[in-house]
């Protein structure tokens, strides 16, 4: 049997933040949740997650897991005290118990396993991460005899031989949680931070190995922004890189961003500062940026987004968008067209081969095959109450500045003039015009503007 216990009591002071450390993002995912999905490849039983500081947020940020369970540390008197907690809690303590922190968010299943298959091997009591650092300040130090850790001593606690010391705990552990419970009780808060430390059950345990590893990042633990940002730049480069394997160019990796669910097909370029978020997935042939946020989208083969946000929208083959466009939620673009500069596009469905080249707002429509949306084109969908449909048939052209009060009708091969307001439905093969005559007025003065 395996159980999980995640670290995630801390107030977490050095980020200077009202939001709980645990809950601050990697690419969109809290550090805790990150940790959970490690945990969730090992398959374990069940996982417990320790809160403390700000508990509700903590376990509402939590999708529900029928293997989670919360366990509230109060008051919070370090890493030992909480595993003291989580036995007094849990009636059967059998197996083994993994414990990990809330605050260490890259670290991989791999590695995970690796520690579970030296315990395993080795019937220990205890098995621990750990590796050696050029600077370890701030880390605990590891003292081995012979294949056996001898002791853990906290930096603080550290004289000044011990310090010298380059084996530093990682902080992640596998018990026999047998084993565990029956000393777990006998931790002291003898130190000079009166904190239980879980640390200090290697010298009450018999058997405790150590899996020394080479630290690639995985271990990196979160306790500023500084730290946030480094692992943030750390799990980019690992996306970033997966992708120019499989294909991608980037022109100027460092100043974009991917997420990690996203898919990229090959030869798609990414220019400068361009962030794919979410499940976004680009086909072949692309040109993406400069400029770009792209956010739970499909974009088809050979389309090229310039200086653009698309959001929850569908981008078939062969489409230019932009510069300057904002294609909103629950849109499709059709093959072969067209999206200019400054037109944003919203709940819309364009049909192949239409065109909106400028300045124009098409909202909760449906624009027919190869028409073309002249310049400075609005459809006024909403009436203060509700919004309205605008449907314009194939092979149509609206001429410049043409607003359409919906909910509306056109045909087939319809022509609106320029800087109409369309109000009624037209029929196929038809022009719509609404505008008054105009009247030239000679002789006609500007009034002087008043002296102060």
């Amino acid at each position: 049997m395996l159980s999980v216990a995640i670290l995630a009591a801390g107030k977490g002071t050095r980020m200077e933040s009202s939001i709980p450390k645990v809950l601050h993002k990697i690419s969109g995912k809290s550090l805790l949740q990150r940790v959970i999905n490690s945990c969730d490849k090992l398959n374990p039983d069940q996982i417990f997650v320790i809160t403390g500081h700000k508990s509700k947020e903590v376990q509402d940020s939590i999708p529900h897991n029928k293997k989670i369970h919360f366990v509230i540390q109060e008051p919070q008197l370090g890493t030992g005290h909480a595993i003291q907690t989580l036995c007094n809690q849990v009636k059967t303590n059998e197996g083994k118990l993994l414990v990990l922190n809330g605050d260490v968010p890259l670290i991989k299943p791999e590695t995970l396993k690796r520690l579970l298959n030296l315990h395993d091997s080795n019937n220990a009591d205890v098995s621990l991460i750990t590796t050696k650092k050029k600077n370890p300040y701030g880390y605990g130090r590891v003292f081995l005899k012979g294949n056996f850790i001898e002791r853990i001593v906290e930096e603080k606690d550290c004289n000044n031989q011990e310090q010298l010391n380059l084996l530093i705990n990682a902080g992640i552990y596998c018990f026999n949680w047998g084993n565990l419970s029956k000393i777990i009780s006998n931790l002291q808060n003898n130190n000079k931070q009166k904190e239980i430390y879980l640390t200090d059950t290697v010298a009450l345990l018999e058997n405790s190995l150590s899996l020394e590893i080479e630290d690639n990042g995985e271990l990196q633990g979160i306790n500023n922004r500084i730290q946030l940002s480094k692992c943030e730049e750390l799990f980019q480069n690992l996306i970033k890189e997966k992708h120019m394997l499989n294909g991608v160019t980037f022109i100027n990796k460092t100043s974009c961003s991917i997420s990690e669910e996203a898919e990229i097909g090959k030869d798609v370029i990414i220019e400068a500062n361009t962030h794919i978020r979410g499940c976004t997935k680009i086909f072949n042939n692309c040109i993406i940026g400069p400029n770009t946020f792209i956010e739970n989208s499909n974009v088809g083969f050979h389309c090229e987004i310039s200086n653009s946000t698309v959001y929850d929208s569908q981008i078939m083959d062969h489409i230019k968008i932009g510069p300057y466009s904002h294609i909103r939620p629950k849109s499709k673009i059709s093959s072969y067209s067209k999206i200019g500069n400054f037109v944003e596009i919203k709940n819309s469905q364009l049909e192949e081969e239409s065109k909106v080249n400028h300045l124009s707002y098409i909202g909760d429509s449906i624009i027919g095959r190869s028409t073309n949306i002249g310049a400075g084109t609005i459809t006024a969908n909403f009436d203060g109450q509700k919004k309205y449909q605008t449907k314009i048939g194939r092979n149509s052209s609206i001429g410049a500045n043409t607003v359409f009060v919906a909910p509306i009708n056109l045909g087939e091969s319809v022509t609106t003039g320029a800087g109409s307001v369309i109000t009624k439905d037209s029929k196929d093969n038809s022009l719509a015009i609404s505008r008054t005559k105009q009247v030239n007025i000679d002789n006609w003065k500007k009034k002087k503007p008043l002296s102060n």
